[in-house]
């Protein structure tokens, strides 16, 4: 634990360097000059890039009809007001029915950028850095609302959003993989989905030829349970361009046949044994080919070394996906 607490000191002491860079470098640049002004803020560090994770927004703030600013964050604004009028919401409806208020959102993508902190499968600092870009959304009160979420948040509303102003990167979260991952079983002893598939990596074909941060990033969570215990999260997310490989396999095929369908697999991922791990997270893989490589080798097939096997045979004794 006291390890654990270092490395969370350690990586604190690196954020205002991020922070700084993130100021820097225009998003219009890359992330390949992004990862550059990184490694000459940090040149004890080589970051890369590792995946860019888009399609999201949160809530904004609110603009007048011209772009003037009326407030950072509108869901405070809304609270506040509602509070004013010791919440009544139709009346607040009213109050501003006939004003040019819009809300905005801030539409990014979140950067996973990861640099090797030891020899362990995860020793590495995993870095966040966001893209975001400020729209103007939807106009306030014009739906009619009847709800906070109506008004704060419409589904379907026919404003297309504007840009108010350039992307910009900001730094989100820095963080020791290894660490955060004893934090979780500091917590919770039982080993997560996520633990058990690291530790599969190192013992298969897999660990053997690459790490696992070439291939997989880990999106960790964490928030206050209802006795206000912090609760951990982890979810690995593969790193590949696009979608999984397609497994083309139907159920029932065995031998020889299965061989070469895993064998395209892999080498679409770009390391043995991605079949095995996308079953386990993306679920392009089926869970019937663990039984039957498993089978296979029983009945003679040695088409995959003994560790891999054994692993496969594992997962098959005590099941777990993430």
């Amino acid at each position: 634990m006291k390890q654990t607490l270092a490395w969370t000191e350690y990586c604190k002491s690196l954020a205002p360097a991020i922070v700084e860079t993130c100021a820097k470098v225009p998003v219009s640049s890359g992330p390949g000059a992004l990862v550059k002004a990184l490694g000459q803020a940090l040149p004890d560090w080589k970051f890369r890039h590792a995946l860019g994770r888009g399609g999201w927004y949160r809530l904004g703030g609110i603009v007048d009809g011209n772009g003037q600013r009326i407030s950072d964050n509108l869901e405070s604004w809304v609270e506040a007001a509602l509070d004013e009028r010791d919440g009544d919401f139709a009346q607040l409806v009213d109050d501003f029915a006939g004003q040019n208020l819009y809300a905005t959102r801030l539409v990014g993508q979140t950067h996973y950028l990861v640099a090797s902190a030891g020899e362990a499968n995860d020793d590495f600092l995993q870095l966040e850095i966001e893209d975001l870009q400020e729209m103007r959304a939807h106009r306030l009160f014009a739906n009619d609302p009847t709800t906070l979420e109506e008004l704060v948040d419409p589904r379907g509303g026919n404003d297309l959003p504007q840009a108010l102003d350039l992307p910009f990167y900001t730094f989100r979260r820095i963080q020791h993989i290894g660490a955060f991952l004893k934090r979780m079983l500091a917590q919770k002893p039982e080993p997560a989905g996520v633990h058990r598939m690291v530790e599969d990596w190192e013992t298969s074909s897999a660990g053997a030829t690459s790490t696992y941060y070439n291939h997989w990033v880990i999106a960790t969570r964490e928030h206050l349970d209802r006795y206000h215990q912090t609760v951990f999260r982890a979810q690995p997310i593969a790193t590949l361009a696009g979608a999984a490989p397609e497994f083309a396999a139907a159920p029932g095929t065995s031998g020889l046949d299965l061989y070469g369908v895993l064998c395209h697999f892999d080498r679409e991922a770009g390391y043995p044994m991605a079949w095995y791990f996308h079953m386990l997270t993306t679920k392009a893989v089926p869970h019937w080919v663990a039984q039957t490589v498993v089978e296979d080798a029983l009945a003679g097939f040695a088409y995959l070394p003994q560790r891999d096997v054994d692993v496969v045979r594992g997962w098959l004794h005590r099941p777990y996906s993430i």
